[in-house]
């Protein structure tokens, strides 16, 4: 009788156990949608996940916050190995690591990482490969994605014009990581000195490209030449981290960073800096993964967006600018975002006015290189996106490189 009811209770554990793992099955293939339970995200950065400002900062911020808004949780769904230098043998093991986890997708936001995306997007056709700022591609699972950031380069350099008419000193420094060898850096300093010129139409832009993306000395070391040598008031940048803006604070002059608010690092300099809301791409990129990879080149293919799509704007303008600085910035953006005008055209912008009551004109004026070739006739439309993106490589007029 004992062996019985053994039995018995035996064989009803066992068929509760069926149903109950069958059961937690069916909840985990629901869970999150489109198999988000099984999906794993991997990202390669070029410095560390741990920044808390500058470009990985905000890659990795975008890229957690995506996660968060499809489902996913970053503490176990994200694989990054970074810390990455944009060397194909480094990247190519990084790939293979981060396929090794199991990755769905794997994002690399360097630019330097072109090559090694292309080759292991071939080894592992199985896996999304979705790579920053290039414009290497192919039609089954290999993307670039970017955006108009010069757009809102532009609306920073409208603060920076204020600040130095205000200081009257038309010496307006820019470190870049590179300078005309990038269209990514060229079209950047273009935008921002014409933004400058908006406004203060005397403004001179002295560039110093440190021919690197992520050495914080040398970021350090061209602010301070551009100030003690060239006598910049504000310092504008394209590189990786706040070294500039910390530069500009200890020196008494301010300063337009780059990718995140970094007035917490010069509280007494920062005016407002360009930056990347990451996430608008990244969870577009995800979802598309996530539901059919087979379509994600159809779906999402090579992402270019700007201030309409949210993926860039500029920082809180802080305390720092001039009272006419906000109004003036919202009438540019206004005018960009309705697609009235946008910065590389044969019009161009000038704000007058003092607060609460800024004005602008739009005058005709031919877009020309600082050694007078004209790339836009004057009233002309703006140059394609391609240039933007790949083939600017000249400085406008009021643009000089000193290094």
């Amino acid at each position: 009788m004992k062996k019985l009811i053994s039995m018995l209770v035996t064989a009803a554990l066992a068929v509760t156990s069926v149903f109950a793992l069958a059961g937690c099955n069916a909840a985990k293939e629901s869970e999150g949608g489109s198999g988000a339970s099984n999906f794993k995200v991997g990202a390669i950065y070029i410095n560390s996940q741990n920044d808390t400002s500058g470009y990985t900062y905000a890659h990795h911020k975008g890229i957690t916050k995506a996660m968060q808004s499809v489902g996913l949780d970053p503490s176990k769904d994200l694989y990054i190995v970074d810390n990455v230098p944009e060397d194909d043998e480094k990247v190519k093991q990084a790939v293979d690591q981060l396929a090794g986890n199991g990755c769905n997708i794997i994002f690399g936001i360097s630019f330097g990482y072109i090559n090694a995306f292309e080759e292991k997007a071939k080894e592992y056709p199985d896996i999304i490969f979705s790579h920053a700022t290039g414009y290497l591609s192919n039609d089954k699972n290999f993307n670039n994605y970017f955006g108009r950031i010069y757009q809102a380069r532009y609306l920073s350099g409208i603060a920076a014009g204020y600040k130095s008419l205000e200081l009257g000193n038309n010496n307006i420094g820019y470190v870049s990581a590179w300078g005309t060898e990038y269209a990514e850096t060229c079209s950047g300093i273009n935008a921002f000195a014409m933004g400058c010129m908006s406004v203060n139409p005397d403004a001179k832009i002295s560039v110093y490209e440190i021919s690197t993306w992520g050495d914080q000395q040398l970021e350090r070391q061209a602010a301070e030449t551009l100030i003690d040598t060239y006598g910049c008031c504000v310092i504008a940048q394209h590189c990786d981290s706040s070294q500039p803006q910390i530069v500009a604070n200890e020196k008494g002059v301010f300063g337009c960073g780059y990718n995140s608010d970094m007035t917490a690092e010069a509280p007494n300099a920062h005016l407002t800096a360009p930056i990347w809301n990451w996430d608008a791409y990244y969870a577009t990129a995800m979802k598309a993964a996530m539901t059919n990879p087979a379509t994600f080149m159809t779906e999402v293919g090579n992402y270019y967006e700007g201030l309409n799509a949210g993926l860039v704007d500029i920082s809180p303008i802080s305390s720092n600018c001039t009272p006419e600085t906000k109004e003036a910035i919202e009438i540019a953006k206004d005018l960009m975002k309705k697609g009235e005008w946008d910065v590389f055209s044969g019009v161009k912008l000038s704000f007058s006015g003092s607060a609460g009551s800024v004005t602008v004109e739009k005058n005709n004026a031919a877009l020309v290189t600082n050694d007078g070739s004209e790339i836009v006739a004057a009233g002309g439309p703006s140059v394609d996106d391609g240039v933007i993106q790949g083939s600017m490589n000249y400085y406008v007029e009021g643009v000089t490189q000193v290094n």
